[in-house]
């Protein structure tokens, strides 16, 4: 099971890019720009919904307004070992 590491800053770029930054320090870059986007997750295809991406303090991870989010421990993951991103583990 992955350690649960809170998102502690998000901020959108174009392209569905996510630069990300962790409470225990890391940081990095999420392109989610060859993402198929399904169910919950088909508003964020459209970049300005995309780009209304809100840190929640709470959660400690990335919102949407239509309740999306992906866990923190995935997001983490994606930015420390980014070829698990390659490999589809997503939703």
């Amino acid at each position: 099971m992955a350690e649960l590491v809170h998102v502690t800053d998000v901020e959108p770029l174009p392209n569905h890019r996510l630069p990300l930054s962790f409470e225990d320090g890391a940081k990095g870059e999420v392109d989610l720009s060859s993402r198929r986007w399904r169910g919950v997750f088909a508003p964020l295809e459209e970049q300005a919904f995309f780009d209304r991406v809100e840190l929640d303090q709470e959660l400690g991870t990335i919102v949407w307004p239509n309740g999306a989010d992906i866990a923190p421990e995935t997001l983490h993951r994606w930015v420390t070992e980014p070829r698990s991103m390659a490999a589809g583990q997503t939703r």
